[in-house]
């Protein structure tokens, strides 16, 4: 496998790109992908066996169940991000170890109903919320000390939208080839 086969199956949909101008049609599309993620993930997982969680995305990837896992674990820490910049100025928000998360038991727990359930309510609330931003709001920032800049929430939003699909492709990458690369 190449170096260029490895990373068209770590980016299957290639990385975030940011508009240069975030406009309504951009913000309503994101909102409306951010709201179905629960239900396509759902959709996608449901009738998978646990041999089936454990398929691999790519050599040294995650497992399906590490990735819906991760999906539930990086949206809540999302969704605090968006709470925080709403109500205080310019928070700097806390990073985590993303792969040293993807380690511990919960991760690693077949049962990714109970990520999924998680998922469903935390999305419902998230696109309460996003429905509800004045454009001010949309502008109100983090910072992010690992990247060392500030991110918009109209831009973070988008960021979420890309996040699900990308981790969906991964999915469907890993049905398909059945974990064998």
């Amino acid at each position: 496998m190449t170096d260029q086969d490895l990373e068209q199956l770590k980016y299957p949909i290639g990385k975030f790109v940011k508009p240069n101008e975030i406009n309504e049609d951009h913000l309503s599309q994101w909102i409306s992908e951010i709201q179905a993620f629960p239900i396509s993930l759902k959709k996608l997982t449901s009738t998978l066996t646990d041999e089936q969680k454990n398929w691999q995305y790519r050599p040294d990837g995650w497992s399906i169940k590490q990735v819906v896992h991760h999906c539930g674990d990086s949206h809540l820490n999302s969704f605090m991000r968006f709470k925080l910049s709403l109500t205080e100025n310019e928070p700097i928000i806390k990073p985590y170890f993303e792969d040293r998360w993807a380690t511990l038991a919960d991760s690693n727990y077949d049962k990714i109903e109970d990520s999924l359930m998680l998922l469903h309510g935390l999305h419902n609330r998230w696109t309460v919320l996003l429905k509800s931003l004045s454009k001010e709001e949309l502008k109100k920032q983090f910072v992010h000390p690992e990247h060392g800049k500030k991110f918009s929430l109209e831009e973070n939003i988008g960021v979420y939208a890309h996040h699900g699909n990308h981790h969906l492709a991964h999915i469907r990458n890993a049905i398909e080839y059945k974990g064998n690369f």
